[in-house]
This record gives C-alpha cells, sequence and structure tokens, in this order.
C-alpha cells in the first residue's frame, strides 16, 4: 500500500492526498452526481491525463491510463465457479479507485436552518455553531469559507452528526428567526446546546483554527472530578463554585448536573465526586453544594428535585450568574446587547464597602425588577468617559446612574441608597418615563410644593455612553485584516479594537 500511495502521491497529485483539490473540483462537471461517482470521474479525469503513467516501483508496467482496463479471454474449455477473477492489471485499477475513496478529503454540508427545520435540528444536537449571515455583507461572504472548512475538521473528529452541528441562517429570507435570537449584526455565531442558546456568542478570531478549538472547548468535560475530598481545601475561592456528590457517574442526578455545567460552565466552576470518595458527603443521598466566593460566606444546600432539570439549572443559575454584575471593556458590547437599561454602580476598584451596600439594597428592594434592568457595577478609573457625561469624575465615586440607551441619569447621594424604597422609586421612574420628563420639563407636578409656581424649564439630560458600546459600522475584526478605528478619543474607541462584525442598517 504505502508504494502505491508514494506512485500516487508523485504522479498524480491532483486527486491523491491530504491538500488536493479534492471532490468540489469536479462538482460543476457532473451536476448531480453522488460523492462516489465524482471520485471515479476524478480517477478517471486524472487517468486521462495526457502524460504516460509511469509504472509503481517494483512492479509491471501499467496499462495505457487511456484505454478501458483489460478483461481476461473466456477459455470456453474451462467451467467457471460463480466467482470473479482479475488479472494484476485489473487489481491495480481497482487499489487506484480504493486509494482514491480513502485519500479524497471528507466534506460536510452546512445545514441551512429555516421556520420548518430549526428547532428539531437544534434539540437534536449536543452542540450546534450557528452562523446568522446577509448575503450582502462582505463580512459574511468572508466567513463562509472559513466556516465550512471549521465544519469539515471538526467532522472527522466528531463524525455523529448530532454531536456537533455547523448551520447557518440567511437573515434576508427569515427575518422572523434573526428576531427570534435578536439578531443585531452579520455574521454573528451564536452556540446551541440540546436547542438552548446560550447568552455568549462567539466572538473570537474568525479563522478555521480558532473555531476548531472553540468547539473542541466547548466538547470538553466541564465537570472536573475530585479523587480525594482534600482537593476542596485547595479550591480558588474567588470563582463560585458547585460541587457536585453522587454514588454512581452512570445515573439520571449526574446526567442532568453535566447538562446543567455544560451550559453555564463559563459562569462557575463544576467539581463532582463518586462513589466512595463522596460517600461522606451524602450522608442523605446525593446533593449538589454552592460554595460562594470567599471564605466567610456559608455553603448552600440544593434541595430540589436533582432529576428536575428546570429546577437544578434555575437555582444553579441564580448562584453563578449574580444578581448584581460587573461590566468591563471585555463584556461590555455582550452586556449591551441583552437590550435591558443599566443601574450602575461607579466605585473605585477597593472600595468594596459600597459594593456591598449596592448589592444588598439591590437584593432587597429590586428583586423583582430582574429581568427589566440589567444591575451592574463598573470601575470608576477604567470607565472615566461615562463618568465625564454625568459631570463627575473619579473623586465623586460612588455614584449610582441609570443609563436608558437615550439618556444617563444620576441617582441622588449614594448613601440615599440605604433610605427604604429610594431606590425602587428611582427605578420605577425611569419605567413610567417621569425620569425623561422631568429632565426636559422640569418636576412632575404632583412633586410641587403647594403654591409654588409651576415652571417648564428646558434641559438637557446627559446622552447615553453605554449605548455606544452597541454594535457599531466601524467595528469589525476578521483573520488577516486590520482594524479600523474610528476614534480614540471615546469609550466606543475600544470597542472599535475589540469589534467583529458589521451593523445592520
Amino acid at each position: 500500500m504505502r508504494v502505491v500511495q508514494d506512485y500516487i502521491s508523485q504522479y498524480a497529485p491532483r486527486w491523491a492526498g491530504p491538500g488536493s483539490e479534492g471532490v468540489r473540483g469536479l462538482s460543476g462537471s457532473c451536476p448531480g452526481c453522488s460523492p462516489l461517482e465524482l471520485r471515479v470521474q476524478r480517477t478517471r479525469s486524472s487517468c486521462r491525463d495526457d502524460r504516460p503513467l509511469p509504472p509503481a516501483p517494483g512492479a509491471q508496467p501499467f496499462p495505457n491510463p487511456t484505454q478501458p482496463c483489460p478483461v481476461p479471454a473466456a477459455d470456453p474449455d474451462v467451467t467457471m465457479n460463480p466467482a470473479v477473477f482479475l488479472s494484476l492489471p485489473d487489481l491495480r485499477c481497482s487499489l487506484l479507485l480504493l486509494v482514491t475513496w480513502v485519500f479524497t478529503p471528507v466534506t460536510t454540508e452546512i445545514t441551512s436552518l429555516d421556520t420548518e427545520n430549526i428547532d428539531d435540528i437544534l434539540n437534536n444536537a449536543d452542540v450546534a455553531l450557528v452562523n446568522f449571515y446577509a448575503d450582502w455583507c462582505r463580512f459574511s461572504q468572508m466567513l463562509h469559507p472559513i466556516f465550512e472548512e471549521a465544519s469539515n475538521v471538526i467532522k472527522e473528529e466528531y463524525p455523529n452528526e448530532n454531536q456537533v452541528v455547523f448551520a447557518r441562517v440567511d437573515c434576508d429570507q427569515h427575518s422572523d428567526i434573526a428576531q427570534r435570537y435578536r439578531i443585531s449584526k452579520y455574521p454573528t455565531l451564536k452556540l446551541f446546546r440540546n436547542g438552548m442558546m446560550m447568552k455568549r456568542e462567539y466572538r473570537g478570531q474568525r479563522s478555521v483554527k480558532a473555531l476548531a478549538d472553540y468547539i473542541r472547548q466547548q466538547k470538553s468535560d466541564p465537570v472536573q472530578e475530585l479523587h480525594d475530598l482534600a482537593e476542596i481545601t485547595t479550591l480558588d475561592r474567588s470563582k463560585r463554585n458547585i460541587i457536585g456528590y453522587f454514588e454512581q457517574k452512570d445515573s439520571e442526578n449526574y446526567r442532568v448536573f453535566e447538562r446543567v455545567a455544560n451550559i453555564l460552565h463559563d459562569d462557575c466552576a463544576f467539581l463532582s465526586a463518586f462513589g466512595a470518595v463522596s460517600k461522606p458527603e451524602r450522608y442523605s443521598g446525593d446533593n449538589i453544594i454552592y460554595k460562594p466566593p470567599g471564605h466567610s460566606a456559608p455553603d448552600m444546600v440544593y434541595l430540589g428535585s436533582m432529576t428536575n432539570f428546570d429546577g437544578t439549572y434555575n437555582w444553579i443559575q441564580d448562584k453563578c450568574v449574580p444578581l448584581v454584575r460587573e461590566i468591563t471593556f471585555e463584556n461590555g458590547e455582550e452586556l449591551t446587547e441583552e437590550g435591558l437599561p443599566f443601574l450602575i454602580l461607579f466605585h473605585m476598584k477597593e472600595d468594596t464597602e459600597s459594593l456591598e451596600i449596592f448589592q444588598n439594597e439591590v437584593a432587597r428592594q429590586l428583586i423583582s425588577e430582574k429581568g427589566t434592568i440589567n444591575f451592574l457595577h463598573a470601575d470608576c478609573d477604567k470607565f472615566r468617559h461615562p463618568l465625564l457625561h454625568i459631570q463627575k469624575t473619579p473623586a465623586d465615586c460612588p455614584v449610582i446612574a441609570i443609563d436608558s440607551f437615550r439618556h444617563m441619569y444620576v441617582f441622588g447621594d449614594f448613601r440615599d441608597v440605604l433610605i427604604p424604597g429610594k431606590l425602587k422609586q428611582f427605578v420605577f421612574d425611569l419605567h413610567s418615563g417621569k425620569l425623561h420628563r422631568e429632565f426636559h420639563h422640569g418636576p412632575d407636578p404632583t412633586d410641587i410644593a403647594p403654591g409654588q409656581q409651576v415652571q417648564d424649564v428646558a434641559s438637557s439630560p446627559p446622552e447615553s455612553s453605554f449605548q455606544k458600546l452597541a454594535p457599531s459600522e466601524y467595528r469589525y475584526r476578521s483573520a488577516g485584516h486590520k482594524i479600523r478605528i474610528k476614534s480614540l478619543e471615546t469609550v466606543t474607541s475600544v470597542y472599535n479594537i475589540l469589534a467583529y462584525n458589521e451593523v445592520i442598517h
């Protein structure tokens, strides 16, 4: 076989071995042909080259490749058994066909999603990477061959069709799907697990290697197994740790735990112990423990059904995704794309007391508002520009403000946050439109003391600063291309550098 392979690699490089043109080079000449027919056609096309093929080392000369392979003449005096014998030249031709089949690169079709098949395909895929694109977008056009090649690489490593799916959605043809997944720029790459869309879209480099590595990372085991409970003492307590104690790994309890870990592994560290190792912690059966950051906070135990995915997921998500999140230059665009206004505490990094007060008051007064507004905290030094928009400096921190993506509104004195209901009313005034009215027209009549004259005082509230972190037409990153920067004088310049995509106009 090695002799034949060397022979083919030397004299027929166009169709033998990895790195060749493969079957796709012939697809235009044989519309409707099956992959096998195209491979055979590739062999015939190569064999019909004008250059005569020399014999392989140590072998008899091949027949003229422009002529059909000879068939041995039948002897009328010999009774043939119902078996087929091939002459040596025939065997060589057959061997060439076999080698062609083995060495032709495997190609896969990118699954096109529409309203009819999207739920079925995504729900049955362990991991699906979906490219939301538009044909008119040149960045979408640039991504297509990279996306297809990455799919080919991964398909060889995960051949089962439901292990990994590479799919695409033409957002012009299926605008309803684009709206369903809140696609605001092209191309957008989103990850799905068993039909559930992950919050974080892919924002890495647009190259075959980067996409393949990303999928390999998603397919890696998200749960670290403990072999000794003493390992718990060495955990990184700056992280949120979720530990599951199970009698058996092959159990429904663990399968649900592993499924949740696949979804939330970016937000928490997941660990597990089994059998004799976990026995001291299973005095009441299998259980899940949450260890919050730091060494002072007590552990929390999940008391719901461990076979109930929704209950387990909701409990762990509540522990892994904090109510008050930090906004950084790395996640700013992602938070902006969630489309919710920001309630932000600007504080100095070392000022943990103000942060703790803010977290406690948000939990006490605004837990019912979760889902209508994002609760965030930001480093005053890093976010000087938004502070300047509201005429503040780091020396004024801590400062609380709302960014509605139209304007920024400043809360009163920070200590007023301790007044019961004060922070809650600030958020209610945003939703009712009162903050916007009062900034433009002065206090509402209901807020004016009896006898006080009503004046229509025009004002100009500061424009939204974090809205500028949303996708911009000047922002993209593509492998091999320079980054275009619109300005270096605003916060948006940072995102111009970190950007990936073109915006829908």
